[in-house]
């Protein structure tokens, strides 16, 4: 059975859906949901797609850590953008965060998102070691 859970302190879902899944067994692989610009108050940060990837990959973080892991122990990413011509700043704010060996990574250009004011969305499966959660 999975179980989904939501992060305190975080602005928590506007749908019906979880924050992050575990799959069976518990411990082990994560699913995060897509996260956007949006700080802990539900807006969307000023400024452009850096400041929204930054936040995006931010939340991200904050979830990972929650769970028991680090950035490092995101295996996927499947990255959400309005505009195809945001690929170099958001590859250059995922600098900031990710090293080598990189996650896995997939980049679609979608015609909007949820809201209109959100320029990119994040969602990543994270493998957790289970010694890290006991």
């Amino acid at each position: 059975m999975i179980e989904g859970f939501d992060v305190p302190g975080m602005k928590p879902p506007v749908g019906i859906y979880s924050t992050a899944v575990w799959a069976p067994p518990a411990g082990r692989t994560l699913y995060i949901s897509g996260q956007t610009g949006v700080n802990e108050a539900g807006q969307v940060v000023p400024g452009d797609i850096r400041a929204q990837t930054r936040q995006a990959i931010e939340n991200l973080k904050q979830i990972v850590e929650y769970a028991g892991g680090t950035l490092a122990d995101i295996v996927k990413l499947t990255v959400y953008v309005t505009s195809m011509s945001y690929f170099k700043e958001i590859h250059e704010v995922r600098a900031e965060y990710f090293t080598k060996p990189y996650p896995a990574s997939t980049l679609v250009q979608v015609v909007a998102l949820a809201f209109p004011s959100r320029l990119i969305e994040i969602e990543a499966g994270a493998v957790i070691p289970v010694d890290r959660n006991s």
